[in-house]
């Protein structure tokens, strides 16, 4: 039946999320927030595919905590977009199988402005991986689909270990409600924050 698809693939989802916590490398993810907190530059995060779009909604994070961070599509990056990246910067690059073309191309540039590389991938014997200053190993079992090939739930994971890492970025650089404001002024979320600072 379709609803025992869609349940199935809600649990296997759920199941990857929590299988995080035995997986992930707490000191890599403790020295990822400990880099992007004291970051005096940009957080630059590349991915294509699926990657991309959780690529997005990292920067879109980190922006909304005082983090300035952008997304560099890898495509234009090779053609002058990598103008972008300057020393003191932070690249991230997200890539499931860790040897995406598109992105390994960008390394060189990141070691050439000693900008400081993290590769996010579930393969610790990729390029990708091999050369990042910080590894973050994110790997889930399957995919719930049929085939083990839409990124689905290993999306989610990479998005849930970032969302993590921006929560604790918060209490890592004493993020206030007063800062969340300012830059949140819109909708539900500001309406809430301007009320309860009397704006």
């Amino acid at each position: 039946m379709i609803s025992d698809e869609i349940i199935r693939t809600i649990q296997i989802e759920a199941d990857s999320i929590h299988s995080l916590l035995e997986s992930l490398d707490m000191d890599q993810m403790v020295k990822a927030v400990h880099l992007i907190g004291d970051c005096n530059g940009r957080i630059i995060v590349a991915g294509c595919g699926t990657s991309a779009m959780a690529a997005k909604k990292i920067v879109h994070s980190l922006n909304c905590i005082e983090r300035p961070s952008a997304f560099l599509t890898p495509s234009d990056a090779v053609h002058g977009g990598l103008g972008l990246l300057q020393p003191g910067d932070i690249l991230i690059l997200i890539s499931k199988g860790g040897n995406t073309r598109e992105l390994v191309q960008l390394i060189p540039a990141c070691k050439t402005k000693n900008a400081v590389l993290i590769g996010v991938t579930e393969n610790p014997d990729s390029i990708i991986a091999k050369e990042a200053d910080l590894f973050l190993k994110v790997k889930v079992e399957s995919e719930p689909c049929r085939f083990n090939m839409l990124a689905t739930a290993s999306t989610m994971a990479v998005i849930s270990v970032f969302d993590a890492i921006s929560i604790a970025l918060m209490q890592y650089t004493n993020y206030t409600k007063e800062q969340f404001a300012t830059i949140h002024p819109s909708g539900a979320v500001g309406d809430r924050l301007l009320e309860r600072s009397g704006k």
